[in-house]
């Protein structure tokens, strides 16, 4: 399903005037907005072939209909979001769901659309049809010797096949763990791991990131192989220059301070991206920025001052791609949502008074340090996003265009109502 530029056109046409008026009074409020705007533009998230396709908990899945039933209905569907906001110029594709059949056919369309081919994933969590052996007990890490060459050799698989589309990344979650005290030998399964992941690091082109991801509990709930960034930052010390820990925002202990680790982390020069999403209780998967916006803001604020310390570019020196489970929601909507709510955590922290802030850090003004990042965080940078869209051609108001389009009921039309995204 396309969306005619024309429709853009007239959509935006609508809006115009209020929106130059609200643009207007922002540029009044926050210094240097050309700037701001100009890295919005170039600011792209990348989109989850996965996350196309309702989710589902453990208890059940409802599927929503019109969902993409192959890579290139997939690749559509990022298409049609990047049509709406030119923000997300980027698909990141799961293996073995997404294998190409044609990986000159399928780079032709995504460029049709105007993507790129994000990271890879890799897939030792779920055992596949005709597999020989079973990931059970583990993958990377497991006891068996011939389980952890076939996770390996999958691994590899994944890059080669990015290596055909032209993606420059490899992510690898791995479930590993146990679930019950005495299972498993702590210091046998790190060894084991660490052994796999040199012969994948050893497979990556010389210009390629293996990003290593963690998260502190599930499926295995007493101990996690990778269960915290200090463990992955363990791993990718030793690895090399070419690895780096990813941080998915829902994949941290209660309370813990990620724009603390986010710093640091970036500090060692062991930063590789970001899976946005958010979170209540524990690994939510929900909307980016749904439930806490200011602790996006923060982590952005930290990222920001840490990526100019370095003189690193913003939108392509670490990877940026949603992650989320759409159980309630149309899935394109609250992708739409997510990328909205993270341009805007961008935004605010593009708009920080560095200077001032750290003028105040060097007196010890706590006051004066909490009330300039809090006036960035409170003040309304949205009519910045919306010109970013504006002048790349997309949508003032994304999700207020779909729904007018009536884009579901469309897909409803050429896909059906009980369609099931592949891979979910």
């Amino acid at each position: 399903m396309l969306i005619g530029s024309h429709k853009i056109d007239s959509h935006n046409e609508e809006l115009l005037v209020s929106h130059k008026n609200k643009l207007v009074f922002t540029a009044s409020e926050i210094a240097e907005t050309e700037n701001i705007i100009q890295k919005l533009i170039e600011f792209q998230i990348a989109i989850p072939s996965w996350a196309l396709g309702t989710g589902g908990t453990r208890f059940g899945r409802f599927a929503g209909g019109g969902e993409p039933r192959s890579l290139e209905e997939k690749i559509e569907d990022v298409g049609l979001l990047h049509a709406l906001n030119k923000a997300s110029g980027a698909i990141s594709l799961h293996i073995p769901w997404d294998i190409p059949t044609d990986h000159n056919a399928i780079k032709t369309l995504a460029s049709q659309h105007g993507l790129r081919f994000d990271a890879v994933n890799s897939n030792t969590f779920q055992d596949q049809p005709n597999q020989e052996h079973s990931y059970k007990f583990g993958s990377l890490q497991n006891v068996n010797k011939a389980i952890r060459k076939q996770a390996v050799a999958h691994n590899i698989e994944v890059i080669q096949q990015g290596i055909e589309l032209g993606s420059e990344s490899l992510t690898v979650w791995l479930s590993d763990g146990s679930c019950f005290p005495g299972q498993l030998n702590f210091r046998k399964a790190y060894q084991n791991t660490l052994e796999s992941l040199e012969e994948i690091y050893a497979a990556l082109p010389s210009h390629w990131k293996l990003f290593l991801e963690y998260k502190c509990a599930e499926p295995n709930f007493y101990s996690t192989t990778v269960a915290d960034w200090g463990q992955s930052y363990s791993y990718v010390k030793k690895l090399g220059d070419k690895a780096k820990t990813l941080v998915d925002l829902g994949h941290h202990l209660p309370n813990a301070n990620i724009e603390q680790i986010v710093s640091l982390l970036l500090m060692e020069d062991k930063l590789g991206g970001f899976h946005f999403n958010d979170s209540k209780y524990g690994d939510d998967d929900l909307t980016a920025g749904a439930l806490k916006p200011y602790q996006l803001f923060l982590i952005f604020n930290e990222l920001v001052e840490g990526m100019d310390a370095r003189g690193m570019n913003h939108a392509s020196d670490l990877g940026w791609m949603i992650d989320a489970s759409h159980n309630v929601k149309d899935p394109m909507e609250d992708l739409l949502q997510s990328v909205e709510a993270i341009m805007i955590a961008y935004a605010q922290a593009l708009s920080v008074d560095k200077k001032a802030l750290e003028i105040a850090q060097n007196e010890n003004d706590v006051v004066k340090a909490q009330e300039i990042l809090q006036t960035a965080y409170r003040t309304d940078v949205r009519a910045l996003v919306a010109e970013a869209r504006l002048r790349s051609g997309a949508a003032l108001n994304p999700v207020e265009l779909y729904r007018k389009l009536s884009v579901r009921d469309g897909l409803f039309a050429e896909r059906g109502f009980k369609t099931v995204a592949t891979g979910l």
